[in-house]
């Protein structure tokens, strides 16, 4: 049983997936940063300082708060739009890397994938002997 499963763990398929989950995790933390700490900050400035991910609405619960931090210790229910905001943008920026991403991969098997030249066509003597392989083989004629 050791060993079958050995087998199924180190297939190719497997170790592949495996390698992906990684990175793609990776990949996500980079995403996030990138939205979090590079893009919104001066789109949060050109709009008049706001900060996207401390834009919420609170729907149940009593007193004035700042931040997301300050409304949750409170009990308050919120709606946090700004956070909704920030995970739309790391989506587009996930789908559309998975979008280049696939593309250049498709451009590159495409390559490969392109007609081979038709082989050359059987050399005269090959032609000769097909055809008196072809003679011999036919029914012999009766003579009247």
């Amino acid at each position: 049983m050791l060993r079958e499963f050995k087998e199924f763990a180190l297939k190719g398929n497997m170790l592949d997936l495996a390698i992906g989950i990684i990175i793609g995790a990776a990949f996500g933390a980079i995403v996030s940063s990138l939205v979090d700490d590079i893009i919104m900050p001066p789109i949060g400035l050109l709009l008049g300082g706001v900060d996207f991910s401390q834009i919420f609405v609170v729907l149940k619960g009593e007193g004035d708060f700042n931040t997301v931090a300050q409304a949750k210790e409170a009990g308050a229910v919120t709606w946090n739009i700004g956070l909704f905001i920030n995970a739309v943008i790391k989506f587009l920026i996930v789908a559309f890397s998975v979008f280049l991403l696939v593309k250049t991969i498709n451009k590159l098997t495409r390559k490969d994938k392109t007609k081979a030249p038709a082989p050359p066509p059987p050399a005269e003597d090959v032609l000769l002997l097909r055809e008196i392989r072809d003679l011999l083989a036919s029914p012999k004629p009766r003579d009247c």
